[in-house]
């Protein structure tokens, strides 16, 4: 008996050594098998590091392929403060070299990071600098390339382009606008180093950044500096607060130029005001756009066919009276008896009086509402106005007469052009 006891738990021993072999090879295989990637993705995270690439920007083109917003090449500083032996020599030289504070130096070069970027003093640096930092051979210090965007013809189509920040990010204008779509990917130098922080002899990893997606304006340069070059000759012979322009294909309703003034330079956009900056005149500014409204008033007259051009007449003695308000032609007497084709011709403020009264509040104002007056184009700009209209219950016989020839109400330029 005491035998074939032994000899039982001999077995269930057996037993459980082999259960337990067999749990152990199973897990050694899930681990270096199923698991593996996701193990030795954790596992690189803890001693890989990387030194970002920053990726080029999208390029603007006009619609001939003329680069309007490029991109250069510059050079910025990154620390590893676990990789820096001498601190404070470190600090102290590369202070010298910016020309920059040694304890705002020091407090990059000793801060609880794995990569610490020097910001913004280390950043875009010129050639000169960076091979001063470089022939120092500094354990933890480097150099990175950085893109930096470079618009070759300055103030051309400022407002329009806008500008970007330090980190190659939109602020205003298309760079704002498509910021997603001209900003490219991050590339990187992925390194390995141990739990101090000090690199590893192992071979290094390159992941090339994926640059931007380029942009084509409808644009054309040679117009826009033209019309650039004139607002310019008028600021300089009149001395306006403010000068605007804008050039349109009328057959495909493209903006082939489009400028204002004041303008700024997008790569010292530091030295401008807010409101030099924002104000893309072109899409915000708003005024009564007077005479060129009428052909609004005309149109919907023709289309509710409530005038024969040819046929019908209008004696204009040189002003007419609506509510008790005497409303002025722009030829002291008149014009006298003409056809209403001469009224537009002759751009007669009594006559197109007549044919706003004529055709109504309603039919006058849901034309408006039809040709989008009062609400934005939606041009891809960003601070474009909808200007300003009369709500209808407040419209009376004075409010529909001056709207018909273009008073009373606001508009953009960019409106009044599409």
């Amino acid at each position: 008996m005491f035998f074939k006891s032994i000899h039982k738990r001999e077995k269930i021993i057996l037993l459980v050594i082999v259960f337990l072999f067999i749990l152990i090879v199973a897990k050694v295989f899930y681990i270096q098998v199923v698991d593996y990637k996701k193990l030795n993705s954790y596992a690189s995270d803890l001693w890989s590091r990387n030194l970002p690439i920053e990726s080029n920007r999208g390029i603007i083109y006009d619609t001939n392929g003329i680069v309007l917003a490029d991109n250069v090449t510059t050079t910025s500083l990154i620390v590893i403060p676990n990789q820096i032996v001498d601190k404070e020599g470190t600090a102290r030289q590369i202070s010298d070299i910016l020309g920059t504070s040694y304890e705002d130096m020091l407090g990059h070069v000793s801060k609880r990071t794995s990569i610490e970027r020097v910001h913004p003093e280390g950043r875009r640096l010129s050639y000169d600098i960076a091979d001063k930092i470089s022939d120092l051979n500094l354990p933890g210090v480097y150099l990175i390339k950085e893109s930096k965007r470079y618009y070759p013809y300055d103030t051309l189509l400022s407002h329009t382009i806008g500008f970007v920040g330090i980190d190659n990010q939109g602020l205003s204008g298309l760079e704002l606008m498509y910021d997603e779509y001209l900003t490219g990917e991050y590339g990187a130098i992925k390194y390995f180093s141990d739990a101090k922080g000090q690199k590893l002899n192992l071979t290094e990893i390159y992941e090339e950044p994926q640059d931007g997606i380029n942009m084509t304006l409808t644009v054309n340069y040679e117009i826009q500096a033209a019309l650039e070059r004139e607002l310019d000759n008028a600021v300089t012979k009149y001395n306006p607060e403010q000068a605007l322009g804008i050039v349109m294909d009328p057959n495909s309703g493209e903006i082939l130029a489009i400028a204002s003034r004041p303008t700024f330079s997008p790569s010292n956009y530091q030295d401008y005001t807010v409101e030099e900056i924002n104000r893309n005149l072109p899409i915000w500014a708003t005024y009564e756009p007077g005479s060129t409204f009428k052909i609004v008033t005309l149109a919907a007259s023709l289309e509710e066919k409530i005038v024969d051009l040819d046929n019908e007449h209008f004696y204009d003695s040189g002003s007419v009276k609506v509510s008790n308000a005497t409303i002025h032609c722009w030829k002291h007497g008149g014009h006298g008896d003409q056809t209403y084709l001469q009224v537009v011709e002759n751009s007669c403020n009594p006559g197109f009086v007549n044919l706003g009264l004529r055709l109504g509040k309603e039919k006058l104002f849901n034309y408006l509402d039809l040709f989008g007056f009062g609400k934005k184009t939606g041009v891809d700009l960003n601070g474009e106005s909808s200007g300003i209209m009369f709500k209808l219950d407040r419209v009376g016989d004075l409010e529909l007469a001056t709207t018909a020839f273009g008073q009373g109400v606001s508009v953009t330029p960019i409106h009044l052009t599409v």
